[in-house]
């Protein structure tokens, strides 16, 4: 079955979890609570995981970053992220460009 752009947008507005970034190991750390990040992680650094994988480009076009979803998965928990197949397969395609997408709020 082909996996269409359609399919990896939809996975990656799927992810779980929550990233942050931890001022002390200058590292991106994923958490699946906003709370359970403590005090080296600055408040204003966390966002849900789904959309710390999009990157603005220009006006409410915004690029699915290959760079943000590698970090994701070095964390190595892909279910409890809901890293899938998709995902997984955008991140292996480099050969192709990074999605481009027109994205709104619900």
């Amino acid at each position: 079955m082909a996996i269409t752009s359609s399919d990896i947008c939809t996975a990656a507005d799927g992810l779980s979890g929550f990233v942050g970034f931890n001022l002390k190991t200058g590292k991106y750390i994923v958490r699946f609570s906003e709370d359970s990040f403590g005090m080296d992680v600055a408040e204003d650094s966390i966002r849900p995981s789904c959309e710390f994988v999009w990157a603005q480009k220009n006006g409410l076009v915004m690029t699915l970053s290959r760079e943000c979803l590698q970090i994701l998965a070095e964390q190595n928990i892909h279910d409890r992220l809901n890293l899938n197949e998709a995902l997984l397969t955008y991140l292996r395609r480099t050969d192709l460009p990074e999605i481009a997408a027109e994205r709104h709020l619900k």
